[in-house]
């Protein structure tokens, strides 16, 4: 099987490379060259995404049985993916987005058909105008999409805590070892689903070449289900050490941090409990067999392996102190008015 990876060297597409290598697929990876260490022995086309000229120059006479673009964000993006692979590939897979699911909720448990909604994050909402767009395609033209939504995935180098530097994430685990307290939002009870990257590639990669797929999405998420403080608690025990916690308002921290509200108000305050039947049906031998609390200690363990990866956030760490700071001397002013009263 010929598959194609527009991206493929990410947190999550390197897992996925890494496996459709192991199982034999002929995979071929498209990217500016970045970082070639990540191909795990996939065959390199070097051309910019950006620029569809260029992309039609590297991929000229070529076909795949799938083509994965894993850094399509726009409607934009995926209408250049339509008019460069319609009629070369039996599968295009579109990787969106569990943040496109309605928030808020109405019901706990997501499932693929739950409606798509979310009116605070403009990241969800370009996703979700670029299912539209392919939905479209494939219903007017028969253009051979299949959907893909992960929701909160990790490996090695990401430590997947609700309030971190995704650039430089062991700040967050920094804090915890120099006795800072962390920021968990609302009362820490809000239940997530974390899903290491390896346990991802084995759904993902089951779905390759499925023609039965097509016109279909999928969630492809763990099974495990934890409150933030708990996830907060396990990253810690896996830092030897503990986490102080402080439980903020999402809502406080989205209006004194505004650029935290797309992921705050329109993702991870909310609670998301994934309905994985679906991926399991058509990918029967996928299972996720990595609980957190094992897979952090994998994280921790890379990030304390060499001291270059441990850089941190000055900036992003100064502002939760002040956060803090401000939260607490409210928290301070509003006990004294109450008292005796």
């Amino acid at each position: 099987m010929r598959v194609l990876f527009i991206g493929g060297t990410g947190l999550i597409s390197s897992a996925c490379t890494r496996l459709a290598v192991d199982r034999g697929i002929e995979l071929f990876v498209l990217n500016r060259g970045g970082h070639p260490e990540l191909a795990h022995g996939a065959k390199a086309i070097r051309a910019d995404s950006r620029d569809e000229a260029a992309m039609a120059r590297a991929l000229a006479g070529q076909r795949f049985d799938a083509v994965v673009d894993w850094i399509a964000y726009t409607p934009e993006d995926v209408a250049r993916d339509v008019r460069l692979f319609s009629g070369r590939t039996h599968q295009f897979v579109f990787i969106s987005s569990a943040s496109v699911y309605q928030k808020p909720p109405v019901d706990w448990l997501i499932r693929e058909d739950t409606p798509l909604a979310n009116p605070y994050w403009d990241y969800s909402q370009n996703k979700i105008a670029a299912e539209e767009l392919l939905m479209r395609a494939y219903r007017d033209d028969g253009f051979p999409v299949t959907i893909v939504r992960p929701s909160l995935t990790y490996g090695d180098t990401q430590a997947p805590l609700v309030i971190n530097s995704w650039e430089r994430p062991f700040t967050a685990i920094a804090r915890m070892r120099a006795g800072k307290p962390l920021i968990v939002p609302g009362d820490g009870t809000s239940l997530w689903t974390i899903t290491h990257n390896t346990d991802f590639a084995a759904g993902f990669v089951g779905l390759l070449g499925r023609g039965a797929t097509i016109g279909h999405a999928f969630g492809i998420t763990s099974d495990e289900v934890l409150t933030w403080d708990q996830i907060y608690r396990q990253t810690a025990a896996a830092a030897g050490t503990e986490v102080k916690i402080v439980h903020i308002a999402s809502d406080f921290i989205s209006a004194c941090l505004p650029e935290m509200t797309g992921t705050l108000l329109g993702d991870k305050a909310q609670s998301a409990v994934f309905d994985t039947t679906k991926i399991k049906r058509f990918v029967p031998d996928f299972h996720a067999s990595m609980p957190f609390a094992q897979g952090i200690r994998h994280t921790i363990a890379w990030f304390d392996a060499n001291a270059v990866r441990q850089r941190i956030d000055t900036e992003m760490d100064a502002r939760w102190d002040r956060l803090i700071a401000a939260y607490e001397r409210g928290l301070s002013a509003a006990v004294e008015e109450f008292k005796g009263k």
